[in-house]
Formats: C-alpha cells, structure tokens, sequence
C-alpha cells in the first residue's frame, strides 16, 4: 500500500452536522477499499484566495491515509461526483525527496 494526503475544501454553507457526517463518509470509503486513515486534521472555514464557484470561503481538511491503487482510484472518482466538495488534491507522500540531510 502507497502512502496519501488528501486536501479537500467542502461547502461552506454545509451545516456542521452534516459536515462531520461527511468527513466520516469519505473516510468510510478509503476504509471500505482496504486502506487505513492514519491521521484527519480539520483547519475549519478558511477564505479563499479568490472566488471559487461564487463562493469566498470553505471547509478545509487534511487527511493523510494508506490505500491500493484501486481504493485510491474509487476515491477520486467519488470526490470529483460529490457536489459538497468544491476542490480537492491528492499527493503521493511515498515518493519525498531526497534532502540534504537525509543523505
């Protein structure tokens, strides 16, 4: 299994109640996919650098987790369909370069 951090910034006029419900579903589907969640980190409402969708602020939240390629494959396809989701970024965190001090 690779190593992954996800972003994904949700509605802002998602409820809170709804907005935790979400958080568990999304990672229910990493989960459900054979993956583990390591770690779900909430920076809350943030503003956007610029105008999204006529929207100026959003949910944040980091979500570093282990999963297949086909786990990883379902989780982008149901990220992209999911209309409280308004951007979201998935990055490799296997691959780190080589630094310096690593050496």
């Amino acid at each position: 299994m690779s190593k992954y951090e996800v972003m994904y910034i949700i509605n802002a006029n998602v409820e809170e109640e709804k907005r935790s419900a979400l958080i568990e579903q999304l990672n229910g589907i990493i989960t459900s996919e054979g993956g583990k969640v390591t770690k779900t980190t909430e920076w809350g409402m943030r503003d956007f650098a610029y105008e999204i969708d006529d929207m100026t602020k959003g949910y944040y939240v980091i979500v570093t987790f282990e999963a297949e390629n086909a786990g990883l494959k379902e989780f982008d396809r149901l990220m992209r369909i999911n209309p409280s989701i308004v951007r979201f970024m998935i990055v490799n965190i296997d691959d780190k370069p080589e630094t310096k001090e690593s050496k």
